[in-house]
């Protein structure tokens, strides 16, 4: 497959065919975009590369160790873009903000910049290298790992290198416990307790190590310490998680607990991965103090919570909550089970994994390799006398045939599905092998999510956007102009990037008795549907278009997270 990028300076005749070839597997091979293959394989310099392009494309060029860059027009685009786009904004003249940029041929990054900003965007060319520079400078890329690990040589520990087969478990283990490690992996947890984050994402390539955080829903990388220590990092990660640091070919699955001083502690659930170039470790964070179980401030609007709240608290039934996974479905169960939790019902979960412990409810921990499978949990409830039973997901028809009969002979069962959205989760039961007739007797409600970001509210402005991208959005040509939008600017407080927190959109479909007839019809997902909505249901999309009008989210945001209706 060719590269526009190479194919046009070899037009140009910068190169020729042969070196044409060797960028084109370079860039492929190394992750890196054309421009910077063409130069790190020494083809043309940064010179020639900037003096192309501006005669090429009739740009302008600017020296960034020239000019005097202006903080305030940095603070106006976020780090992860500016590093996504290799470009440093360095002056704003009234409603017009000079950017400097490597690739002037991305016109989807100037189109972003111009929206994010809401500013005319005046582009010149500028080095790589200088861009880097200034990206470190003037933005925090990343932590810097040199100053984890300062004050330690490399004498002072020897990472585990080789073939998987060679290594000694002493050797992973003495390593895993060099002080330089402990420092760095302590550093990495420590870091994502302080920016919120709710994963850790250890990955291991070819030729990098990277770290990543997911913060309010997005990944954004923090660091790439050195390849040397892969293995290390890993075993110390696995030391502490209390896995078996000389298994690695098979998945593996721990938890952390850290103290944090003031009583305070904090839960890490461990995941690690064999993948081509090592392993992977994923930590999620689970902080008990942070876990919202007032559901009223979950984000239901006011109509949807008044449906889920009556389906709840019906003496028998099922509650199905649907959403991808990190939606927030476990969230709103707990907060479910926090109202109906009192001393005189007996409330059971089986859960894989519990991520949270609740006072008063009987929580079993799922472990299908011991035959302890949803179904079976499930089983064993029914024989102890039971009044709400909460089941972490339905994979199978036999938990779900189990869960509905449940539902069918006076309990209250709470769970979740994979699925898109609510009326889709009847289509999903059905396939299960599920009767109809059961699946219309047996569910009360069915609630759909997603997880918007939140707009941080330190750098909160209005914008005008265009009318088309509301219309898009489904905002009805008579609403457009009588609301005011906004967007997140980017500060310090919400790390240049928006937004600051999350909010739940819902979608509450309960199973009236019209909803009923068109299951017993075997009706389409589309059919159920259309009369959930005449019957007054908010699709997820109109959710996040109330959330939108309230000034929680953004129109990007929720464009991301639903799908038009």
């Amino acid at each position: 497959m060719r590269d526009p990028i190479i194919d046009m300076f070899l037009r140009a005749g910068l190169i020729d065919e042969e070196q044409s070839e060797r960028a084109l597997d370079y860039r492929k091979n190394e992750g890196v975009n054309a421009y910077e293959a063409l130069v790190k394989l020494e083809f043309i310099t940064e010179d020639d590369l900037v003096e192309f392009l501006a005669r090429e494309k009739g740009l302008p060029t600017v020296s960034l160790e020239e000019v005097d860059v202006d903080p305030d027009a940095v603070r106006l685009i976020p780090p992860q873009k500016a590093t996504q786009f290799m470009c440093i904004p360095y002056s704003r003249v009234d409603s017009t903000l000079h950017v400097a940029m490597a690739d002037p041929t991305d016109w989807n990054a100037m189109e972003d910049l111009k929206f994010m900003t809401g500013l005319r965007v005046d582009v010149s060319i500028a080095k790589p290298s200088e861009i880097k520079k200034a990206l470190d400078q003037f933005y925090d890329t990343g932590i810097a790992v040199d100053q984890v690990l300062e004050g330690f040589e490399d004498g002072d520990f020897e990472a585990i290198g080789g073939d998987i087969s060679e290594l000694d478990v002493t050797d992973m283990a003495k390593a895993a416990e060099e002080a330089p490690v402990i420092k760095l992996v302590n550093f990495i947890l420590r870091d994502a307790i302080q920016k919120k984050a709710s994963d850790i994402h250890i990955e291991a390539y070819e030729k990098s190590l990277r770290v990543r955080l997911r913060i309010d829903g997005s990944l954004y990388e923090v660091m790439k310490p050195p390849m040397k220590l892969k293995n290390a990092i890993v075993s110390r990660c696995k030391i502490m998680a209390r896995l078996d640091i000389a298994e690695r070919r098979l998945p593996q699955d721990g938890r952390i607990k850290l103290k944090l001083g003031k009583g305070k502690d904090m839960d890490f659930r461990v995941s690690v991965l064999p993948t081509l170039f090592g392993e992977k470790v994923v930590m999620r964070l689970l902080d008990k103090s942070n876990l919202q179980l007032d559901m009223t401030k979950l984000g239901f609007e006011e109509r949807a919570l008044f449906h889920f709240k009556e389906a709840i608290h019906k003496p028998f039934g099922m509650v199905l909550v649907t959403g991808p996974t990190g939606s927030g479905k476990t969230t709103t169960l707990y907060s479910a089970l926090s109202e109906l939790n009192s001393p005189d019902v007996n409330v059971s979960t089986a859960e894989d994994p519990v991520e949270f412990n609740l006072h008063g409810i009987n929580q079993v921990q799922v472990h299908e390799e011991v035959g302890l499978t949803f179904a079976a949990a499930l089983r064993s409830f029914l024989r102890q006398d039971p009044d709400i039973i909460m089941v972490g997901e339905i994979r199978d028809f036999e938990t779900a045939e189990i869960g509905v009969k449940a539902a069918l002979t006076g309990h209250l069962v709470l769970s979740t599905l994979h699925t898109n959205d609510a009326p889709q989760t009847i289509n999903r039961l059905l396939n299960m092998g599920v009767e109809p007739f059961l699946v219309a007797s047996a569910v009360n409600c069915i609630v759909a999510q997603r997880l918007a970001r939140r707009i941080c509210p330190s750098c909160k402005v209005e914008v005008d956007p265009p009318p088309e991208a509301l219309r898009d959005l489904g905002v009805k040509m008579e609403e457009i102009g009588t609301f005011p939008v906004y967007e997140g600017r980017g500060c310090a407080q919400c790390s240049h990037t928006g937004f600051k927190g999350r909010v739940a959109l819902y979608e509450v479909m309960p199973i009236v008795d019209e909803i009923k007839e068109l299951i017993l019809a075997g009706a389409s997902a589309l059919e159920i549907k259309r009369e959930a909505i005449r019957l007054g249901m908010d699709t997820l999309r109109m959710a996040g278009v109330n959330k939108l009008k309230e000034g929680v989210t953004t129109i990007n945001e929720v464009a991301r997270v639903t799908m038009a209706d």
